[in-house]
């Protein structure tokens, strides 16, 4: 049940809207003064909270804003008022007021702007949790060619307007990106909101992005507001937007061209002014071809494409990632991370990586807790590692690579071995070579260049 703190002056204001949010289910609590709406929200943090603008006192209703906001960043705030002119608008949403209601207040505007302002509640602690998404915190964890070309490309990409499609494998950390990408763009302290569009059920999808109004079908007891006015001048990521079937594909295309949505049930065009992030692990390019996915909506979403290389691609990066993983894990149990030694990294860096990064923390985060207090080996990591073609064959490494050569070094020497067998079972035809090493020709010609290995 959300919670709501209702801070005004007026006794009458407090017991009309209070009897309205009770009777809606909502747990109400209410101030008559601002210093008590503060010690209020302190007690217990709200949901939400209904804010007069024009409360007497030392605090009135601009102080009280200011100081919810910086004890409670993401705390919704409707500011309330009867005598506030445009200016006093303007301010409070510059604090950070999430709403502007006038006074005498109406039930219908008093719900639907509760509505919008929790659902907003719910997009600021998605993005929390998209940031922390995998334990990253919103870091993208590695020093390999492949990592500094992807935040190069991130880096460009951010300061644009233009709508992203990010690709590659399921745990490779798309998400992360669109994270980064939004926090580096011009937009960055406007809304972030993720649409799964994989977990939505098709008869729900037009529903969940673009909202509905009360009855517009069975179910529908209030009005929602959809993904996109969620985001409104933030930004939209759609993850696993290749799972969108045909009708759902085609209202967004239209949501696109047009900058403009319907509630279901509603008759009245909204204005929508968000950047579009595009995120899946399909090849949209065959489904295109093949008919799954509509030309138009792919060229529309593919202005600029980032792809997030599978983990396997940089086992150089393997080590850095299981130390930061080990430290995520500290820092959630509080207990001394186990060491690793390099023959336990070696294995991991040998492994496939089939769920990418998120395979690899799980892995960790297993580790640590099954072998807290002593050092990890590799017995100990090939016990929990799936058996199977997944692992890459433990060849011997070339006569130079002595005991004290680096891990890098020796992670490099593997690589190259296995860049030239592949070369050589193609006979020496690129395309061929990176089709068995599962990766494009781009990346294995950057590879080769690095390494120094010489193809046809």
């Amino acid at each position: 049940m959300p919670s709501v703190l209702i801070v005004d002056d007026e006794a009458n204001v407090r017991r009309m809207v209070g009897a309205l949010l009770t009777a809606e289910g909502f747990d109400v609590r209410d101030a008559g003064d601002g210093a008590s709406g503060v010690a209020r929200a302190e007690e217990s943090e709200p949901d939400l909270v209904l804010l007069d603008l024009m409360i007497p006192g030392a605090l009135d209703g601009m102080a009280v804003l200011e100081r919810l906001r910086k004890r409670f960043p993401d705390l919704p705030v409707i500011m309330m008022s009867g005598r506030a002119g445009l200016a006093d608008a303007v301010k409070a949403t510059r604090i950070g007021a999430v709403n502007f209601l006038e006074k005498p207040l109406t039930p219908e505007g008093v719900l639907l702007a509760m509505a919008s302002a929790l659902e907003l509640r719910l997009a600021r602690r998605e993005r929390t949790a998209l940031r922390a998404d995998l334990g990253l915190a919103g870091e993208l964890v590695g020093e390999s060619p492949v990592m500094h070309d992807l935040r190069a490309m991130i880096a460009r990409v951010a300061v644009t307007d233009s709508r992203v499609l990010v690709t590659g494998e399921s745990g490779t950390g798309k998400e992360l990106v669109a994270a980064a990408i939004h926090a580096g763009s011009p937009r960055r302290e406007r809304p972030l909101v993720r649409v799964n569009c994989a977990a939505i059920p098709r008869d729900l999808v037009e529903s969940e992005m673009f909202g509905h109004e009360r009855g517009a079908f069975t179910g529908a007891t209030e009005r929602r507001i959809g993904r996109f006015e969620l985001a409104h001048t933030g930004t939209l990521l759609l993850d696993e937007v290749g799972d969108l079937g045909a009708e759902a594909q085609s209202k967004l295309l239209r949501a696109i061209e047009a900058k403009e949505i319907e509630r279901v049930g509603g008759g009245k065009p909204i204005r929508i002014d968000v950047r579009i992030v595009a995120a899946t692990n399909r090849d949209l390019g065959r489904m295109v071809r093949d008919g799954q996915f509509r030309e138009d909506l792919y060229f529309r979403l593919n202005v600029l494409p980032v792809d997030v290389a599978p983990l396997r691609e940089r086992p150089g990066d393997v080590a850095l990632l299981v130390r930061h993983f080990a430290d995520v894990q500290r820092r959630r149990s509080g207990q001394t991370p186990p060491t690793w030694t390099d023959g336990a990294v070696t294995v991991l860096a040998r492994y496939r990586w089939p769920g990418n990064v998120r395979e690899l923390a799980n892995i960790v985060e297993r580790l640590s807790i099954l072998c807290a207090g002593r050092e990890i080996i590799a017995d100990d990591v090939n016990r929990v590692l799936p058996p199977g073609t997944d692992r890459v064959s433990a060849q011997p490494l070339p006569d130079h690579a002595a005991p004290d050569v680096t891990l890098s070094d020796a992670l490099d020497d593997y690589e190259r071995l296995l860049i030239t067998r592949a070369l050589s079972a193609a006979h020496g035809v690129v395309a061929e070579a990176a089709r068995r090493l599962r990766t494009d020709r781009p990346n294995l010609y950057r590879r080769m260049k690095r390494l120094g290995v010489i193809g046809a």
